[in-house]
């Protein structure tokens, strides 16, 4: 399938990481997300029943990054499995979440963890 819809940059203040200081000051996110469907029929009627509404994508990652976690992995697995469940639409889902300057020795502009989810 090759019909995408992709979100990019979604900002995000969220409260993830292992370290005491990450939950309670928080940090800046940035989150990514493509999500593969059908868009033909949706082309086709102009309708917005007929695709998936990326209102309700960045819904679910707004929802999902609020809940604090200290790996992204988990924030990451937690948005994916909401998008397949939710979005009847959508076959499969990548998402990209970044903590920005994140809390490491050096000149790291950001830490990111990607991972993908397919309908079953």
């Amino acid at each position: 399938m090759s019909d995408k819809i992709i979100l990019q940059n979604i900002r995000v203040y969220a409260y993830h990481g292992c370290l005491n200081e990450e939950t309670k000051i928080g940090s800046d996110y940035r989150v990514d997300m493509t999500v593969e469907a059908s868009l033909k029929k949706s082309a086709e009627t102009d309708n917005l029943k007929d695709t998936v509404d990326y209102v309700s994508l960045n819904r679910i990652v707004k929802e999902e990054m609020a809940i604090p976690a200290k790996l992204l992995e988990h924030v990451v697995e937690r948005i994916n499995h909401r998008v397949v469940s939710e979005l009847q639409l959508v076959e499969s889902v990548v998402t990209k979440v970044s903590k920005l300057n994140p809390p490491i020795i050096g000149d790291v502009q950001a830490v990111c963890v990607e991972m993908m989810k397919k309908r079953s």
